[in-house]
């Protein structure tokens, strides 16, 4: 049995972390109007929750973070990465919004990528994965299941 260790982490103000890569015009906020100018529009500098980039410039930019430290994308789900590791083991991380599953047979592993993606975004280490999309993950050591 592998008895791999999987962890679960929380990408906090996920859709704040990608950058703009075009000029993006909105209506003045209700209650911020500037008297006099309402007419006027405000040029948005960073990326805002409901905006539809939003999303894509977030995995963009943790596409690329991956990619330049040696992990490559599953040919069959672009928000599965994994590396070889120097024992022929490998390390997966599963990305969905901003949930992140990460497993390995070595704990060290899994902590050398939370510190790696700890430099580049704010997350939150929720520990042993007990939850994901609304289903519960219960593990037996003994019996070597995850169900």
């Amino acid at each position: 049995m592998y008895d791999l260790e999987l962890e679960q982490l929380d990408a906090k103000t996920v859709f704040l972390h990608g950058k703009l890569e075009e000029k993006i015009y909105m209506r003045q906020p209700e209650g911020f109007v500037i008297e006099g100018k309402e007419d006027h529009v405000c040029l948005l500098k960073k990326l805002l929750y409901s905006l539809k980039q939003s999303l894509r410039q977030w995995y963009k930019r943790f596409d690329s973070l991956m990619l330049s430290h040696g992990y490559l994308r599953s040919r069959y789900d672009s928000c599965v990465y994994f590396r070889k590791l120097h024992d022929g083991s490998f390390i997966y991380l599963l990305l969905h919004m901003d949930y992140i599953l990460i497993t390995a047979k070595d704990m060290s592993k899994i902590d050398e990528l939370k510190a790696l993606l700890a430099c580049e975004f704010e997350k939150k280490n929720l520990g042993a994965a007990k939850k994901i999309l609304d289903m519960k993950i219960q593990r037996d050591r003994k019996g070597g299941k995850l169900s």
